[in-house]
């Protein structure tokens, strides 16, 4: 009897041990399993953007390394009960860009203020990509909120993962995110396999929202036509896309305006004359631009030939437009300025009310605009360059590199718009992040509503700006030659 109670013990330990590793062998591979865009892989780089009408329209586009079909099912997400029977089906093109096929897909006609489940692939030999969704814009005013990053710009399989956590938190700290801005460098060296990592590591986020991207110079000065093959965006301005593309659209009561800062140097004269027809066409309360290069900035550019011409160039436009706020990328810091005009801070009026529980302080009725270049998603980072040309950071409200990724948040409600950046903790063993914390905050408040101005349509084709383009060229040079002359002694005292 005692050796059947000992066997009989000793079984229940093995038993319970096998159990135990059989637990463990269930459990380790859901903690270290990532998503995925497709279950076999043979679907990737999907994305999501805004093209046109934010109510009822979405661009889509993936890649495969063989050619075929370029369908995309969509539904509401509050009939989708597992099957995609009675969706909407749109068909697209497939072509060859590089060594994979890119698929665009112009999904339209659909419903405002309506969250769809979609999912793309070939229909003809039903492969299909995992569910993505996203969400349309209501129709009319709603309040908003919409994420804002830049500066990815990874170039191994480790940073990119970094990256994709910071994008996660975003969403944690922003769950009704409508869209996110991604300000451009989305990658280091703009070649298939960082495009690659870029969306693998992010396609939990990215295959559930709707982005509003602008071209980096990493993805568009001499990576021609990368950008352009990324995105299914409205190309409908502009003549050449090569470097990257510019558009607008508008989300409740908010009009945004993305540039394209690798067009020429300096902008060219149809991208500048179309942002002001575009700006002075509408009559949103908020008036927003999503740029790459910033006029802003105490990075290691803002000294550098193409950035000294844009500012010349771009900022007497931005001031007469009455711009709200441009949100920046490529300098990898963080910097907000106060509101600014003619390049002058200008007096602004505080006032602090309760919104939902909180108590904030606004900018009632600014002057001005509030330039934002919210640092980097990503590992690479550049510090505040004392040397910035004058009156950057006289201008300036923060100027700072607290050397961890930031993302930022805005949320527009009705005559409130409410800004905050955040810092993000990265694990460097896991690559996940550990924690986040608000580093900045700003608010405006608006109550003077937005009308469009009586204005004369600048030509906006490449013929009729030919001649002042390449007239251009000479007083940007002459320019920067002076500029760089009475800058230099200030250049030389901050080294």
């Amino acid at each position: 009897m005692e050796g059947y109670t000992m066997n009989k013990k000793l079984r229940r330990v093995i038993s319970a041990l096998l159990a135990l590793c059989l637990l463990a062998c269930m459990i380790i591979p859901a903690a270290s399993a990532m998503p995925q865009e497709s279950a076999d892989g043979s679907i990737k780089r999907i994305s999501v953007v805004i093209n046109g009408d934010a109510k009822t329209r979405r661009g889509i586009c993936w890649y495969t390394a063989e050619k075929c079909g370029s369908d995309v099912e969509v539904m509401p997400l509050a009939k989708y009960s597992g099957s995609f029977d009675g969706a909407l089906k749109f068909s697209g093109t497939c072509t060859k860009w590089k060594e994979n096929y890119c698929h665009k897909v112009l999904a339209e006609g659909l419903e405002p203020g309506t969250k769809y489940v979609y999912r793309v692939g070939d229909a003809s030999t039903g492969v299909w990509s995992n569910n993505g969704t996203f969400e349309t814009a209501c129709d009319g005013e709603e309040a908003f909120s919409f994420i804002a990053l830049a500066d990815v710009q990874a170039g191994n399989e480790t940073n990119f993962t970094k990256s994709g956590a910071v994008q996660r938190t975003a969403m944690q700290v922003c769950p009704d995110a409508k869209f996110l801005m991604n300000a451009g460098d989305f990658v280091n060296d703009c070649n298939d396999q960082e495009w690659d990592w870029f969306y693998e590591k992010s396609c939990d986020t990215l295959m559930n929202i709707t982005m509003a991207p602008t071209a980096g110079n990493h993805e568009g000065n001499l990576r021609w036509g990368w950008f352009d093959n990324m995105f299914n965006l409205d190309r409908s301005a502009g003549w050449n896309h090569i470097t990257g593309v510019y558009y607008s659209f508008d989300y409740s009561n908010a009009h945004i305006a993305v540039l394209n800062t690798n067009d020429m140097y300096p902008i060219s004269e149809e991208q500048l004359n179309w942002l002001q027809n575009d700006m002075n066409s509408s009559d949103a309360q908020w008036k927003i631009i999503l740029m790459h290069r910033a006029c802003y900035s105490a990075g290691k550019n803002i000294n550098k030939p193409d950035t000294v011409i844009m500012r010349k160039r771009l900022l007497p436009i931005i001031d007469s437009l009455d711009i709200d706020v441009v949100i920046n990328g490529h300098d990898h810091m963080y910097l907000r300025t106060y509101q600014v005009k003619d390049d002058k801070i200008q007096p602004t009026e505080y006032i602090t009310e309760n919104y939902k529980g909180e108590e904030i302080t606004y900018a009632l009725n600014p002057e001005g605009t509030v330039h934002i270049l919210p640092n980097t998603a990503g590992t690479k980072r550049y510090g505040v360059h004392k040397d910035a040309m004058e009156p950057i950071l006289k201008n300036s409200a923060v100027a700072a590199q607290p050397y961890k990724s930031m993302f930022s948040t805005f949320t527009i409600d009705g005559d409130r718009l409410i800004y905050r950046a955040y810092t993000v903790d990265v694990d460097d063993e896991t690559c996940e992040a550990t924690g986040y914390e608000k580093f900045d905050e700003y608010a405006i408040k608006k109550t003077v509503k937005g009308e469009a101005k009586e204005h004369k349509e600048l030509p906006t084709d490449f013929l009729s700006n030919f001649k002042q383009n390449v007239l251009n060229v000479p007083i940007a040079i002459v320019y920067m030659l002076v500029k760089y002359i009475l800058i230099l002694p200030h250049i030389i005292k901050n080294r």
